[in-house]
């Protein structure tokens, strides 16, 4: 008799190992926030006797956890595992791989910055609040005093950006951007070595504070088109450096 279709999905189920569950229900308490960063696990002997595992399985699930870089474990007599909070690098991370294994372009990634950002500064000049817009000043402060340092400029630039989308509200946004400038940070070390001055951070930084001008002025036609000029010319120094048709690719 043949099998329904149904009966042949059945078939091929894979059964959980237990360091799979054991380290599934770790994992659920750091994402709850039951465990928070830094918090030591119980100790290895704890935790056997809670789970009533085996040493090895616990071991595998440790494995699994720190892979995921949910825990890290330092070994020796005075060693453990501790919490550590999701982290944006690792998706970033991840999704970069997925990226270069497709054969992505910088050119590409730089195109989705062009999508999803000039929107976001619209929805800030609709409804950001006077919290908000005092935040992205001081923040261009902080920029304007590592102005001297490349290096710390670009971080404060890059996490500027992240501000916006942070301040709008949208945590799918924030993420997907966060995640973005993860991985073009990864290639943008050449180009801002051979590229950025100090006139370059000076025009950098006026963009900036014309976009939070415009966003306080509740001007949400001039902030989103301010704003997309901003990206498409940076874009720009920075492919023109890099090369448009560049691959995505975390193991240069």
């Amino acid at each position: 008799m043949e099998k329904s279709p149904l009966m042949a999905r059945q078939s091929v189920v894979r059964v959980p190992k237990t360091a799979e569950l054991v380290a599934a229900r770790v994992r659920r308490q750091i994402v709850r926030g039951e465990l928070k960063e830094g918090d030591p696990l119980p100790s290895e002997a704890e935790l056997m006797a809670d789970f009533g595992i085996s040493r090895p399985t616990l071991r595998e699930a440790f494995r699994i956890l720190e892979a995921e870089s949910l825990i890290s474990v330092t070994r020796g007599s005075r060693g453990g595992a501790r919490v550590h909070a999701p982290d944006i690098r690792v998706a970033a991370r991840y999704a970069g791989l997925l990226l270069q294994h497709a054969g992505t372009t910088l050119e590409d990634v730089q195109g989705a910055r062009l999508v999803i950002e000039p929107p976001v500064a619209r929805m800030l000049a609709e409804k950001c609040s006077a919290k908000g817009i005092k935040a992205l000043r001081d923040h261009i402060v902080q920029e304007r005093n590592a102005a001297d340092d490349v290096v710390a400029f670009a971080e404060l630039s890059t996490q500027f950006h992240e501000l916006l989308v942070e301040l709008s509200g949208n945590h799918t946004l924030a993420l997907v951007v966060a995640m973005l400038h993860d991985i073009i940070e990864t290639h943008a070390e050449s180009s801002l070595s051979r590229r950025t001055d100090q006139s370059s951070i000076e025009r950098a930084l006026r963009s900036q504070e014309k976009l939070v001008d415009l966003i306080a002025a509740s001007n949400p036609d001039g902030a989103e088109e301010h704003w997309r000029k901003h990206i498409r010319m940076a874009s720009r120094r920075m492919l023109d450096v890099v090369g448009s048709k560049t691959i995505v690719d975390l193991f240069d």
